[in-house]
């Protein structure tokens, strides 16, 4: 269990590094916002073509295969920033982007089912939220690495290197580039030891509570509204996600450019000391450490979210942290400067618990048919894919107005969480 847990800290600092990539691959390789956002594209397409496969493969070989499997494509996918960043290809960077996601499919699709069916049937939502509080841990890190080792420690962008002689812009640019070699390397080579732990740690495989959904494939877990509608749920949280956490630097640096939160510049002051780096902080920098800042609010709301679900139902406290989520992002649009920042963070509390939370609930009763049940739920992570890329291109009208996407996208987890999870099957 501990072994499994392991892997939701991996998942996470794989998510939270593409909002470091999309701000960085604006001026490493002379992209707009929108071209920028195929990061998330890329990534979330491999969760999408991938997701049943590895559903299907675990079916016949168990959940320890799967795991392996995917920790492999991980590794390689990390390995590939080597070459792409040496070339400055994007389409490179998207393949190898693209490689790791689809690990990390099979990664999502054994341990999030894995840690549900180990206990309780009543508990899995806690069992989950528990679990994924690890992935909180390790999505902080995401930005930290961006600020401490991808960002120059002086901002560019791409009007001003255009506006230097071509020499000294192409040469900013490779540098640029070059800066995620040794931190996706890192992480290769941490993927490769998970891995071998796991070669050599038996693993039990653990069988399905309950007799609902026996049988007949992927067309009776469509005659299951609430994992339809749960799958749907996923789609628009994971696309609300994604499009926050994607432009989050993009949100700091335009509504609040001059305006600081004290908390989150001596938490980058601290970091850049423990790392040798230099406290002296470019603005880019300065807002990675906000958005590294907003993710600790993210793994604290994941630990307060597993204790209050012990005292109610989980579908009211997801219906009420929707509520929350859509009301503070209309902050955020009427508002400027630091308000409007702090109440984009302050939304990552209520995220917190949503994607465990929407799983279990999707997968309840599924019985012998959860891993392609929950191949379905992992599918609907292709919501980033779309969703953000989308909010970009809203974004050139109004970065505020842009914020409209993902208000809607949580109004139809609010939907759900009141009244789409009902566990019932269609005829």
């Amino acid at each position: 269990m501990a072994l499994v847990t392991s892997l939701f800290f991996l998942w996470g600092l794989a998510n939270s590094l593409n909002g470091t990539l999309i701000k960085h691959f604006q001026t490493a390789l002379n992209l707009n916002r929108g071209q920028a956002g195929f990061v998330d594209s890329a990534f979330y397409i491999g969760y999408f073509l991938m997701a049943v496969p590895a559903g299907m493969f675990m079916a016949k070989r168990g959940f320890k295969k799967g795991i392996l499997a995917g920790l492999i494509l991980y590794a390689i996918g990390a390995l590939l920033f080597y070459p792409a960043a040496e070339l400055r290809s994007y389409g490179f960077f998207l393949f190898a982007l693209f490689a790791i996601a689809c690990g990390l499919a099979f990664l999502e699709t054994a341990a999030n089912p894995y840690v549900t069916i180990l206990g309780e049937p009543e508990k899995a939502a806690n069992r989950i939220n528990f679990a994924q509080s690890f992935n909180g841990l390790s999505i902080i890190m995401g930005p930290l690495i961006g600020g401490l080792f991808i960002f120059s420690e002086k901002a560019y962008t791409n009007e001003a290197l255009q506006a230097m002689p071509f020499e000294q812009a192409e040469a900013i640019r490779v540098h640029e580039a070059l800066s995620v070699q040794a931190p996706y390397l890192t992480i290769a080579g941490v993927v490769v030891l998970v891995a071998v732990l796991f070669a050599f740690t038996k693993m039990p495989e653990p069988v399905s509570a309950g007799d609902s959904g026996s049988g007949g494939g992927i067309a009776a877990l469509l005659r299951k509204p609430h994992l339809v509608l749960g799958v749907l749920a996923q789609f628009f949280y994971v696309g609300a996600q994604a499009a926050l956490w994607g432009y989050f630097v993009d949100y700091k640096m335009l509504l609040s450019p001059d305006q600081d939160l004290g908390i989150a510049i001596r938490f980058g002051e601290a970091m850049a000391r423990i790392t040798g780096g230099n406290p002296e902080m470019s603005p880019v920098q300065i807002a990675s450490f906000h958005a590294s800042f907003a993710l600790i609010i993210f793994m604290i709301g994941r630990f307060a979210g597993t204790w209050l679900m012990s005292r109610y139902r989980s579908q009211d406290l997801l219906a009420c942290y929707a509520g929350m989520s859509a009301a503070l992002l209309g902050v955020a649009m009427v508002t400027e400067g630091l308000t409007a920042v702090i109440a984009i963070m302050a939304v990552y509390f209520f995220m917190s618990i949503m994607f465990p939370t929407i799983f279990a609930l999707a997968t309840r009763g599924l019985g012998s048919q959860m891993k392609l049940g929950a191949s379905l739920v992992i599918m609907a992570i292709v919501g980033g894919a779309i969703i953000a890329p989308l909010t970009g291109y809203v974004s050139k009208i109004n970065m505020q107005v842009s914020l409209l996407v993902p208000v809607a996208c949580f109004l139809f987890v609010g939907y759900y969480a009141i009244w789409g999870c009902k566990v019932q099957d269609r005829p």
